[in-house]
């Protein structure tokens, strides 16, 4: 992948590399990552730019005559050598740094953020850009978690808590839609919350992973908390199950748990999600 985000994979194995991330969902989502990190760094240059001052002092040194004294000429070789050495190593940070910063990253454990959490992200976004339209338009959990039958090879029950006595509720669920994940289909549901977009993703924990990130324990369940393209995604799996929840809330995101959590006895179940 390294070769190929630098341009140099060419021939047969740069064929066979593209094929690949076009069959493998997790690939070219990590590709995609990586290469939008890669652009932001490219885009920042130049980073310095020499100053009128030291420009016309590197100058004065370089164009220095060369009929002078041999000690004189040995000192201006000598500060000839120091110049020319300084910028040849400047030059060369400057144009290393991006490759630092990569392998720094290139070092980090794969383990940052699962290929789940990083489709889930893809898939918010991609739905807030409207380049991913929902294929059911509903703001009744039974109906949406009734067209996932069949169409998943797991069961979808989406909560409802809008009959619930005194209970304001604070989301609006938009629909839902099938997204690919690992030559699957995982569930796709958006909600609104305070003009806000929520997004919840579910697969069969056979399929979808989760590790990586701020582990946080709540009610038995391993949360797994990363910040990933400006999201807060909170990816946790249960009763079969793995779970994503993507949203640009405050805090941790926390607060869009409330999409199957709004009930009152079910608050102790968010809290330990809150930030200490």
């Amino acid at each position: 992948m390294n070769l190929y985000l630098d341009n140099e994979l060419q021939g047969d194995e740069r064929v066979e590399f593209e094929y690949h991330l076009r069959e493998c969902q997790s690939c070219r989502l990590l590709a995609q990552a990586e290469k939008r990190f890669l652009n932001g760094v490219r885009a920042t240059e130049p980073l310095y730019v020499a100053s009128p001052e030291l420009t016309a002092r590197v100058r004065s040194v370089l164009e220095a005559p060369a009929n002078d004294a041999v000690d004189g000429w040995r000192l201006h070789s000598s500060r000839k050598a120091r110049v020319i050495g300084t910028i040849a190593a400047a030059a060369l940070l400057l144009l290393l740094l991006p490759i630092l910063i990569w392998r720094g990253r290139e070092r980090e454990p794969r383990s940052s953020a699962s290929s789940f959490a990083l489709m889930a992200a893809d898939t918010h976004l991609r739905h807030i850009r409207g380049q991913l339209p929902l294929e059911i338009t509903s703001t009744e959990p039974r109906e949406v978690s009734e067209w996932f039958v069949n169409k998943v090879g797991f069961s979808v029950k989406i909560p409802n808590y809008k009959e619930a006595p005194g209970l304001e509720k604070l989301y609006t669920m938009e629909g839902a839609r099938l997204v690919a994940y690992k030559n699957d289909y995982a569930a796709y549901v958006a909600y609104q919350m305070n003009n806000q977009p929520i997004s919840l993703v579910i697969t069969s924990d056979s399929v979808g992973q989760t590790f990586g990130g701020e582990e946080i324990k709540a009610k038995g369940l391993i949360f797994h908390y990363n910040a990933i393209q400006g999201l807060k995604v909170l990816t946790w799996s249960d009763r079969g199950l793995t779970y994503a929840l993507v949203s640009d809330l405050e805090e941790r995101g926390q607060k869009s748990c409330v999409v199957c959590h709004q009930d009152i006895k079910e608050q102790d179940f968010i809290t330990p999600l809150k930030p200490r």
